[in-house]
């Protein structure tokens, strides 16, 4: 919850003289975050679809969606209806505490890490982070891992724009670079 309140207590503050904003509702905030595994590669393998499910309980602490294909793709093979990903939206105080965790602990971790791209905003305020490995987030022990995959952080913001949402996510901390 530290995290929150220093959104409430400093970064408020400072968007509202930076942007002009007379009213404090008009200050960007954290609408939700989403994780989203695809399963691609573990379309036919039901225990590729366990490991998924069960990485997504550990980090979140909330039991996944499955989300179906909406039309038949045969160079795919996949059918209408067929099971193509998992994913968990947190809102409140879920969110916050596992923004603070992915600030301060699973980045750190990432191999290699030189910072997120600017380029990642979706155009209304929302930002995308593609993890290769699942392993950069403390809840997933490495002697345990029987399969190693990806996944996507989406944080969603009530910015109207790019510019908004990447003041708001560098003020709370998320090391973007230019």
């Amino acid at each position: 919850m530290a995290l929150k309140e220093t959104y409430k207590k400093e970064i408020v503050p400072k968007l509202m003289k930076e942007f002009g904003y007379k009213n404090v509702n008009a200050v960007p905030n954290m609408k939700a975050v989403t994780l989203n595994i695809g399963i691609g590669p573990g379309l036919k393998d039901a225990k590729y679809m366990e490991t998924a499910e069960q990485t997504l309980i550990r980090i979140t602490g909330q039991k996944p969606v499955k989300t179906l294909a909406r039309k038949s793709i045969s160079a795919f093979k996949i059918r209408e209806g067929m099971v193509v990903g998992m994913k968990v939206t947190m809102r409140g105080k879920r969110m916050w505490t596992f923004l603070d965790k992915l600030l301060n602990v699973s980045l750190p971790r990432v191999r290699d890490f030189r910072g997120l791209s600017p380029k990642a905003f979706d155009g209304n305020g929302n930002y995308s982070i593609g993890f290769k490995e699942h392993t950069a987030f403390p809840e997933i022990r490495s002697d345990e891992i029987e399969m190693i995959h990806g996944l996507q952080v989406t944080i969603g913001t009530t910015a109207k724009s790019n510019k908004e949402a990447e003041a708001l996510l560098k003020h709370l901390g998320l090391p973007l670079t230019k």
